[in-house]
């Protein structure tokens, strides 16, 4: 259970069970990942997480910093509060697909819980819920997975029959994904990994003529490469989604999302509109999908998650 939130038993054991304000405590986060307890908090002074319903092997701490990027990956990483240390490799499930997970690869363990139902959504072959008509025939598709971290979407596509690639600017990650595929039963030499600059792959998949069934894009807030410098979400969205739309296949998906807490629903959508206009594509259709119902939203509490699922023309 997560905040009256119920999960089939054993089906998905990664969730939120405390999501802040929404459930009374503002400045902390408290997720069941697996056999362990991951407690996010604000507070460097505060010993003991909320109260959950679950008894875990071993409970982490992680301090919630205003700014990551000037913290060591020691000092991003959660640390073992009490009880049993978990493996430095260990597994939970997400409706019933398994993923990799890890406190010592610094700030971030291996999956975004709040992207559930949009992942969901590609494995079932069902809708997002509102997404646009046809998300279902996955079956002998292609998908592009821009950002693909630790390639958990491309996993889920794969599992509905969608032949896959996953780019991303670290081989760390993309090795995590193709560890993912190899978790679920999946050959990862069946489908393909980029590592790589988005942008720059972007222009060669287009000099190279490729299209895609789907394109996702889920970048992070913030980003840095030693070619192409800075990647500033809300500054720089409006030309990734020109450069993505031009490797949608006609009929084809473009999924656009960002975490950026900031940044207004509507705004985001405007520069979404910006990037279509550049490209010339029209949209079909259109869907919005926010964020699922262990991470609540409240007065308290704002939305923070926006995706939009574009057909386009």
């Amino acid at each position: 259970m997560s905040g009256g939130v119920s999960f089939k038993d054993g089906d998905t054991t990664a969730y939120r069970l405390v999501h802040g304000a929404a459930h009374g405590w503002p400045g902390h986060h408290v997720e069941r990942l697996g056999d362990w307890l991951l407690w996010d908090t604000e507070d460097p002074l505060a010993k003991a997480p909320p109260p959950v319903d679950f008894v875990p092997r071993g409970i982490y701490r992680k301090l919630l910093r205003r700014r990551v990027r000037q913290t060591t990956m020691d000092e991003a990483a959660p640390v073992l509060l009490t009880g049993e240390p978990a493996p430095d490799r260990f597994q939970v499930r997400e409706n019933g697909v398994r993923f990799e997970l890890s406190f010592v690869e610094g700030y971030s363990y291996g999956l975004f819980l709040d992207q559930r139902e949009n992942r969901r959504a590609l494995l079932e072959a069902t809708e997002a819920p509102g997404a646009p008509p046809g998300l279902g025939r996955l079956k002998g598709r292609t998908l592009l997975n821009a950002f693909a971290y630790t390639c958990a979407f491309s996993v889920c596509a794969a599992l509905a029959g969608t032949e896959t690639t996953s780019l991303d600017l670290s081989r760390k990650y993309l090795d995590w994904g193709r560890r993912n595929f190899e978790a679920n039963g999946l050959d990862p030499a069946g489908h393909d990994f980029i590592y790589g600059d988005v942008f720059d792959w972007f222009r060669r998949l287009r000099n190279k003529g490729r299209h895609f069934d789907m394109v996702l894009l889920d970048p992070p807030t913030f980003s840095k490469s030693r070619r192409k410098g800075v990647f500033k979400v809300e500054r720089d969205y409006a030309t990734l989604v020109e450069m993505a739309a031009g490797l949608v296949a006609a009929g084809g998906l473009l999924f656009c999302s960002t975490n950026a807490a900031t940044w207004a629903r509507g705004a985001f959508r405007d520069s979404v509109a910006a990037g279509l206009a550049a490209a010339r594509r029209g949209v079909r259709h259109e869907a919005f999908v926010g964020q699922p119902p262990d991470f609540p939203v409240t007065p308290l509490q704002p939305a923070y998650l926006k995706t939009f699922w574009l057909r386009l023309d």
